[in-house]
């Protein structure tokens, strides 16, 4: 009995070291871009809020739909937008990390089947403490830049 008493212990303080700063960062408006049916990769998009009180990297991220996943980011190269793999998103204390089209995201490449509208991506965000967070993130088809959701429509001067 004693013996079955130290495995849970031991158990327990296993769960409690990778908690950390998965605990402390708290996912909002989470989606996966939906892409074409031929479309090799796709993106997902976040923002990360860490409510800790020191500064939480994101160091990884897993997902069953593609055969590789890659944090990334959009650079400006003499003119030219690029995006290139980056070791690490870090997100402030009591700070946020967005990751939006155009900028910070995660990649997922090579994808085994394409995704449908609606559909549920459990991906897996793993921080630089060991901690990990899954986040259950829906295909959404993407409105154009030029049509954001949020704009007021003007009705002033429309009459029937």
């Amino acid at each position: 009995m004693k013996r079955l008493s130290v495995i849970f212990a031991a158990l327990s303080l296993s769960t409690a070291a990778f908690a950390g700063a998965a605990d402390d960062v708290v996912v909002h408006e989470p989606y996966v871009r939906l892409a074409p049916p031929n479309a090799p990769a796709t993106g997902a998009f976040m923002v990360l809020r860490n409510g800790g009180a020191k500064a939480v990297k994101l160091v990884k991220a897993e997902n069953p739909a593609s055969r590789l996943t890659e944090l990334h980011n959009h650079i400006n190269d003499n003119g030219v937008m690029r995006m290139r793999q980056v070791p690490a998103i870090e997100i402030p204390a009591k700070g946020e990390a967005v990751l939006k089209p155009g900028g910070l995201h995660v990649m997922l490449i090579d994808m085994k089947a394409p995704l449908s509208e609606g559909q549920v991506v459990p991906i897996t965000l793993g921080f630089d403490d060991g901690s990990s967070k899954v986040v259950e993130v829906k295909v959404q088809k993407v409105m154009p830049a030029a049509m954001p959701a949020a704009a007021p429509m003007q009705h002033g001067q429309h009459h029937h």
